[in-house]
């Protein structure tokens, strides 16, 4: 009688039985992180008009006597490549980069 139980139990449990399937999930290749691009300073900018604009009086530029804020001539003028201590021209606008 106990062996007839156990068959009995055994085709039961054989009759529930679940069967479990996993869920198939695609794995996408991983991916190289990307860095942020560094972020673009602004080039200095310099020359006779920038500088006449941000010292607010630009008549002191023309004065000997002005203050040393006002700047000098040697960063207003481009220098001649063969003669030393001759000017060649004047910076309008210069970038610096």
């Amino acid at each position: 009688m106990l062996i007839a139980a156990a068959v009995v139990i055994l085709t039961a449990s054989a009759a529930f039985a679940q069967t479990y399937t996993a869920p198939v999930v695609t794995r996408k290749a991983p991916q190289a992180r990307q860095r942020p691009a560094p972020p673009i300073t602004p080039g200095q900018v310099g020359g006779v008009i920038p500088r006449a604009i941000r010292g607010g009086n630009p008549l002191q530029m023309l004065n000997p006597r002005a203050p040393a804020r006002y700047g000098t001539a040697e960063q207003s003028v481009t220098f001649h490549p063969d003669v030393p201590g001759k000017w060649n021209g004047i910076k309008l606008f210069a970038i610096t980069f």
